[in-house]
């Protein structure tokens, strides 16, 4: 039996373990949980940042790239060693004649990581957003015919697309393109149609066990008339355009005749707007806003949660929310959510069903359907148990990770490991299809090559 590889694939983040991107750590614990073993780097270095909340053994395991200066002179000294191959020396020296010098760095990263994947017998590389990681895995592919795949989001793949390595190329040489929504895939394959047999959907995984535990211990009473507090209307998020918080507070205005209190947990360039929008309408004793607060601290709140609203707009910019993960915590916390008709959220909350939906930047609208739920706690419940259902039917990690593991390695992406396939012989033979095919491109290349 042949010998298991060290490991499958490469994994190259900008930032990892980042706080403020858990779901990638998630990703990756729950991929190597079903026997994917991953290469990783980090083209940044998060040992210093804080909050720190990964174990150290994590940490313990990335390839941190050099300083951006440090990176230089070290490729500069590989060059000076003829160790690079001859296509990373003749970008380099082309790219002194360039007026635009971005993304110039991603050739030195590639030219680095390469060749530790080499090293390490890796050739393929995954990365989430279409942004740094996913272009260095282009250089990857144009310096050593790596194959390599990225997951896209939100902004990543909808705000000005201004880098010197435009979207299109991206679409074009990927093996693979993971994105978050189906309403994303729909959006990719209208601008990019080249590439829509290999743009393929997963949700971002969640862990929902703290999640669960929190609707356990929610009670129908306490929630919505215990302890002399009125019913909580909940959100989270960074106080960004996006999130619609002034919308939030607008609607809050507009129903300021019920018995509610509204809490925002999150910190950002918004704070001194939207607390003078509260002051405006006098919701000091209605509507707070909390800052930042732990995990352990949002559980709690959702524990106590009647509605958790959440009004997202499209950006000026373009930018948006996508998929909010914040969704579908309080949906695995069994609350019934409120949100707006915006990318992937009706693939969340099913209007009627687990939650309600109305049009984006129409708070009265938002405020009707606040009204409606504040009005109908039975149904509130009713929805938010259905909600729970659904967030452990597509976003728990254990099924998501699975998903993608199943289109990396029956696209013949990952080392062959007989592991990887033994309990689904169909990905076995997919997986050996691709190897053949890829095989049989590279020796009409290479023949073409030597006739000409």
């Amino acid at each position: 039996m042949p010998k298991s590889p060290e490991y499958h694939l490469a994994y190259v983040f900008e930032r990892f373990p980042s706080f403020t991107q858990t779901f990638c750590v998630r990703e990756i614990l729950e991929l190597e949980r079903q026997g994917l073993r991953p290469l990783i780097f980090s083209i940044r270095d998060t040992r210093e940042e804080t909050p720190r909340n990964f174990p150290d053994e994590l940490y313990e395991r990335v390839i941190f790239l050099p300083p951006e200066k440090e990176l230089v002179e070290e490729v500069k000294q590989l060059k000076a060693d003829e160790k690079l191959p001859q296509s990373i020396v003749l970008t380099l020296r082309h790219w002194k004649e360039k007026e635009d010098g971005r993304d110039k760095v991603r050739v030195y990263e590639a030219a680095w990581i390469g060749l530790k994947m080499i090293e390490h017998g890796v050739r393929h590389s995954h990365s989430h957003f279409a942004g740094v990681g996913a272009r260095t895995g282009w250089w990857l592919k144009f310096f050593y015919d790596f194959t390599f795949s990225f997951t896209g989001h939100a902004n990543d793949l909808w705000c000005p697309d201004d880098f010197a390595l435009s979207r299109g190329q991206l679409f074009r040489d990927a093996s693979l393109i993971v994105t978050v929504s189906d309403y994303t895939v729909r959006d990719l394959n209208d601008r990019f149609p080249f590439a829509k047999a290999k743009t393929k959907r997963v949700y971002n995984g969640l862990n929902l066990a703290p999640f669960q535990a929190a609707a356990d211990r929610r009670d129908f009473q306490q929630v919505w008339s215990g302890n002399e507090k009125p019913p909580l209307i909940f959100s989270v998020g960074r106080l960004i355009e996006k999130k619609g918080f002034d919308d939030l507070i607008r609607a809050c205005a507009k129903i300021s005749d019920l018995d509610f209190r509204c809490v925002i947990v999150g910190d950002g360039p918004m704070e001194e707007e939207l607390q003078a929008l509260i002051d405006e309408f006098d919701l000091g004793g209605k509507v707070e806003l909390a800052g930042p607060k732990s995990q352990e601290e949002i559980i709690d709140f959702l524990a106590e949660t009647a509605v958790f609203a959440l009004p997202c707009v499209t950006e000026h910019d373009g930018g948006k929310d996508n998929l909010p993960t914040v969704i579908m915590e309080a949906m695995g916390a069994g609350v019934v959510c409120a949100s707006t008709i915006l990318a992937g959220v009706p693939e969340m909350i099913i209007d009627g069903e687990t939650g309600r939906l109305v049009p984006e930047r129409e708070p009265e609208k938002f405020a009707g359907i606040l009204r409606e739920l504040l009005s109908n706690p039975e149904q509130c419940e009713q929805m938010g148990r259905a909600g729970k259902r659904l967030a452990e039917e597509i976003f728990a990690k254990e099924a998501t990770a699975k998903q993608l593991r199943r289109y990396l390695v029956g696209r013949g992406l990952v080392n062959y490991d007989t592991e990887l396939v033994q309990d689904d012989p169909a990905l076995r033979w997919r997986y050996l299809r691709q190897k053949i095919w890829r095989f049989f491109r590279l020796f009409r290349r290479v023949k073409k090559d030597r006739v000409g």
